[in-house]
């Protein structure tokens, strides 16, 4: 896997993703390889690395993120129930650009 699977395969069209929600800035997406049962991905479209690394962005990318993933979450709450909402840092962060997942339902 590379670096950043966001950039060169989800964003880039490389790998097919089925899309949950997008603005101009923010795609969300059915995870490839989902961990539950319910496992949606929201990432900037820009390379940001981070959550405590924003790069070049500003807060307000951050902002834009955060109200998708705070509006998959309430529909993914609304039809499951419940929601659970993860990003991973440091050696954690497998995929170096940031994204949060959106998760509902035991791991699989």
């Amino acid at each position: 896997m590379t670096e950043d699977f966001y950039c060169d395969e989800a964003l880039s069209g490389r790998t097919p993703v089925d899309v949950v929600a997008e603005t101009a800035g923010v795609l969300a997406f059915h995870h490839t390889r989902p961990h539950w049962p319910v496992h949606i991905v929201v990432v900037p479209k820009a390379h940001i690395p981070s959550l405590i690394d924003l790069g070049d962005a500003g807060v307000e990318a951050l902002h834009e993120v955060l109200a998708v993933v705070r509006d998959v979450a309430a529909r993914v709450t609304a039809e499951h129930g419940a929601a659970r909402v993860l990003t991973n840092l440091g050696r954690y962060q497998d995929s170096k650009h940031l994204h949060f997942h959106v998760a509902g339902g035991d791991p699989l």
